[in-house]
């Protein structure tokens, strides 16, 4: 995770603030929110294999990409968030990211979520990932990351089931 911020918020949130973070503080947090899966909460990770590589020499599996999600936090219980969707940058472009959230979305539904929804910085040029995933924006609201204020918006899909539709395998894939 450590690495994907660095890239993706580059330029976007404080430079010392991204040089900061801790791969072993970051992993120590991810192993509590997988053990303690509370609210319904689930973590989906997208492993590239050694044969993922295209044209180089074999490379042993590595984590892709990943998301987790819940029942949203402080909200109603029948609306899912999703709370982090992460590829990494050799990975993007490859459907890896709307698989990760198909997989959640499913998960989502069978807890009994009616609807979902997602925080993404508004300065994030992936948000259009969402977008394009047919996310409306629903909610806008300032934020300080390491000390400096951003904005980050929320996009909403309601009912679960556009987000479903819009992540659903295409024919012949």
């Amino acid at each position: 995770m450590v690495a994907v911020w660095r890239t993706s918020y580059a330029g976007i949130l404080p430079p010392e603030y991204l040089a900061g973070m801790s791969i072993r503080r970051q992993a120590a947090l991810w192993r509590g929110t997988i053990v303690d899966g509370g609210s319904g909460h689930a973590t989906f990770v997208a492993v590239a294999s050694g044969t993922d590589s295209v044209g180089g020499p074999w490379q042993p599996p590595q984590i892709a990409g990943f998301a987790s999600g819940g029942r949203r936090r402080g909200g109603a219980c029948e609306e899912g968030e999703i709370e982090t969707l992460y590829v990494l940058d050799d990975y993007r472009e490859q459907g890896i990211g709307r698989r990760l959230m198909r997989a959640l979305s499913a998960h989502l539904n069978a807890v009994g979520c009616r609807s979902v929804r997602l925080w993404v910085l508004r300065d994030n040029p992936s948000r259009w990932f969402y977008q394009h995933l047919g996310g409306r924006l629903v909610e806008e609201q300032a934020i300080r990351v390491g000390g400096e204020p951003t904005v980050q918006q929320a996009m909403r899909w309601d009912p679960i089931g556009l987000l479903m539709a819009a992540t659903a395998p295409k024919v012949g894939s």
